[in-house]
């Protein structure tokens, strides 16, 4: 497996656990009340979006560089 490829991969399974987390976190926060979780849930969901935006920049990046 290529660094590139590798890092493509990295990145879409951070999107996927950051989601997961956020949403996690803000259907306990609609449990618990808890603020923490909120704020957590809400960073996440905001890294996980910010991370959305990098995967197109980094593949247009690396357009002309070999996968293998």
């Amino acid at each position: 497996m290529s660094l590139k490829a590798f890092h493509i991969f990295f990145i879409v399974l951070s999107i996927i656990l950051a989601a997961g987390f956020g949403g996690w976190a803000i259907r306990d926060f609609s449990l618990t009340h808890s603020q923490i979780n909120l704020g957590l849930g809400i960073f996440s969901l905001i890294g996980a979006a910010a991370l959305t935006g990098y995967l197109p920049w980094f593949l247009s990046k690396t357009k002309n560089t070999p996968a293998s």
